[in-house]
């Protein structure tokens, strides 16, 4: 099997510290904990954007200042948000993509997100691919639901988005498609020949579908964004804590972990 990737997300726009303390919000914060997280294994780092008072946004100097802090002491893949939080308009999720990352999210369909609607029409997902495409930042596609595999293979046969592709299959979401296993293998086997791919359980889910990706041959997503727990009634204390549990489960089952370079090679970066 190929070497796993491993993506730490580290704070997500919806946990809050009334949850955890433990969720970075600061850049300085964001960057320390997207830090640990690479040490102790990750090779990507998906961040949002938060102020100062732990809401989210998209303002692009607040993720300016988090990638220059990461860049500074890491090679680490930086990827950043367009889904930002719930609510946003388009212009404001997607305005992040001019810095150059060299990777964001692109969610391709609309879903229930909690008590909320997290919106992304054939419009928005044309826009964020085609701004993708302009400034050269690798999209890793965001399914949160089988049909959205559909969508992004739309943007596929319009020239937005080129294969092999990279998605990140996300399970457990309420409202989206549950974080079940069976659900995970049918989703994998949905996928065009030839994309690489990433699971993220959210909640309760994320460990059993971590361990189902690892053996299934794809890669893992962990971190606070998806689940504040390390164990039941037990809170996470660090990102880096959840990434080191999957480094020690990837080395019982044989999968060696992929550095960063190693991992822009695996994701087509």
């Amino acid at each position: 099997m190929e070497k796993l990737v491993i993506t730490a997300a580290v704070n997500g726009a919806e946990v809050t510290r009334d949850q955890t303390p433990y969720v970075p919000i600061t850049p300085e914060e964001i960057a320390a904990a997207a830090l640990e997280a690479a040490k102790a294994g990750a090779s990507i780092i998906h961040v949002h954007g938060r102020r100062a008072d732990g809401s989210a946004t998209q303002d692009k100097e607040v993720y300016r200042e988090i990638i220059e802090r990461i860049q500074e002491k890491s090679d680490v893949i930086v990827q950043v948000s367009t889904g930002g939080a719930v609510g946003m308009t388009a212009s404001e999720r997607g305005d992040v993509i001019s810095l150059r990352p060299e990777m964001a999210t692109l969610s391709t369909g609309t879903v229930n997100f909690g008590d909320g609607v997290f919106l992304n029409s054939m419009d928005m997902m044309v826009d964020f691919a085609t701004r993708m495409k302009e400034f050269g930042v690798r999209p890793e596609i965001e399914v949160f639901d089988v049909g959205m595999i559909a969508n992004a293979m739309s943007l596929v046969k319009m020239g937005l988005l080129k294969e092999p592709l990279h998605v990140d299959l996300v399970l457990g979401v309420p409202g989206a498609i549950p974080g079940e296993i069976s659900h995970l293998m049918h989703m994998v086997s949905s996928l065009p020949k030839g994309s690489t791919w990433t699971a993220a359980g959210v909640g309760r889910s994320q460990l059993p579908i971590a361990v189902a990706a690892m053996l299934l041959g794809g890669h893992v997503r962990v971190g606070l964004e998806d689940n504040i727990y390390y164990s039941k009634g037990r809170l996470a204390q660090s990102n880096a804590e959840l990434v080191e549990r999957v480094v020690r489960l990837a080395t019982e089952l044989g999968r060696e972990i992929a550095t960063p370079s190693e991992a822009r090679r695996i994701v087509s970066i």
